[in-house]
């Protein structure tokens, strides 16, 4: 990292500045640029890359600014998947005070400038120039148990598509071997149901084999269930093998393929089943997990995601600002004489946990397990609100409860 010299060139005979340090984050280097006061940049900008050494002179950079300005600068920087973390945990155990930005705030601030710049330097230094003119609040460290299971939350989304993903291919493959095999077991990708095709993956190998020999197999797989049980399955694990279009699988290659998936989806069921028992562990740890679990339509999963997406609600002074976090709240569209009366949701929020409100919505309403909610709905309805309005709608009030919940710590009362 280059050496800053530290001069008084900008101190003003103890008088205190109003310091700041953009960072433009990238992937294993970022741009920084100090500013002592507004309008004041400090020297040139300069690259630090994501080490611990480099991190050090970082910090010691920011003391020579504290020495410079009477107090230590706030640090200011874009929030960028997951390339910020080592300069935000850096900052964290340093007790420095930092400003986490949302890209669409500092890319708007960059469409303002008539220059067409896109440097990293020109982006550090609009950072500095944009904590000028908005007042930010400075990020609240989150505790730990909440980032954890937020982390565990995402990764189970992720795996989650991906085994979706699987079970789109695995179907593919199903349909060129035995796609027949679909009408013996009710839920395809049982545990029986993937080990029984595993071991007669084709027509031939069913129909050479004796009806109670197929039964004792598919017992064997599943002992919890009757001989009755097994014998039905067998005989209809049979007659999808007499209807099946292959009944001589021409390409080895298929079979190869549909054992490959049937470990992988194995593997899959495996990794999100630990991920489940770990969120919900996890989650029974956190005193706000069984406020949210108290609403009606809010299970285990739906729960843990709520309140790890959320964290503390302390970072929240109005229900209306969680409102906006979850992309809840409509968009605005006025021009002259023009104003829009119909507008969308903003989506610009948590993703997640909008996703989360709009299933325990869904939950709730359905067969009235949430009788207030359902009432709300109905009312909306009545109103002549299409249903996905109405369901935008009981998602917005489903907030104020769970701030309301939170901030109070108590339960809630299903009295409609």
């Amino acid at each position: 990292m280059e050496e800053i010299g530290v001069t008084g060139e900008y101190a003003k005979g103890g008088e205190r500045m109003n310091p700041v340090v953009g960072i433009d984050v990238a992937k294993e280097v970022s741009e920084v640029q100090a500013f002592l006061d507004k309008g004041k940049p400090y020297g040139k900008s300069f690259s630090i890359k994501h080490n611990r050494e480099e991190l050090d002179h970082f910090i010691h950079f920011l003391e020579e600014l504290k020495s410079l300005t009477g107090q230590i600068p706030v640090v200011i920087l874009e929030s960028t998947g997951h390339y910020h973390t080592p300069i935000v945990q850096c900052l964290e155990e340093n007790e420095i005070l930092y400003i986490l930005l949302n890209p669409i705030i500092s890319h708007q601030a960059k469409k303002s400038s008539l220059r067409k710049v896109k440097t990293d330097a020109f982006d550090a230094y609009q950072l500095c120039v944009l904590y000028y003119k908005e007042e930010f609040e400075p990020q609240k460290r989150r505790g730990i148990h909440l980032l954890n299971l937020r982390n565990l939350s995402r990764q189970q989304e992720i795996l989650t598509n991906m085994y979706v993903e699987a079970k789109m291919q695995f179907h593919t493959i199903l349909d060129q071997i035995f796609p027949e095999y679909r009408k013996v077991f009710g839920d395809l990708f049982s545990k029986v149901s993937l080990l029984i095709l595993r071991e007669y993956s084709t027509s031939e190998k069913v129909l050479e084999t004796d009806e109670e020999e197929l039964a004792e197999r598919i017992r064997g797989y599943c002992p919890t269930r009757s001989i009755q049980w097994a014998r039905e399955k067998a005989r209809k694990l049979i007659y999808s093998a007499s209807q099946n279009p292959f009944q001589k699988v021409t390409y080895q290659s298929h079979l190869i393929n549909l054992n490959m998936y049937i470990d992988i989806l194995f593997h899959y069921q495996g990794h999100l089943s630990d991920l489940e028992s770990q969120m919900i562990s996890l989650a029974n740890e956190i005193e706000e997990y069984k406020i949210i679990q108290s609403i009606p339509g809010i299970g285990e999963k739906i729960a843990a995601t709520i309140i790890s997406e959320i964290g503390e609600i302390d970072r929240f002074n109005h229900p209306k600002k969680l409102v906006a976090y979850a992309g809840i709240d409509p968009s605005v569209h006025s021009s002259g004489k023009f104003t829009a009366t119909t507008n969308r949701i903003t989506k610009r929020g948590s993703s997640r946990l909008r996703h989360s409100l709009y299933l325990a919505v869904l939950c709730g309403i359905r067969s009235s397990r949430n009788k207030k909610l359902k009432e709300f709905y109905d009312k909306k309805r009545v109103e002549g609100k299409p249903s996905k309005v109405a369901i935008v709608a009981c998602i917005n009030k489903l907030l104020h409860w769970i701030y309301a919940l939170l901030k109070r710590k108590e339960n809630f009362l299903d009295v409609a």
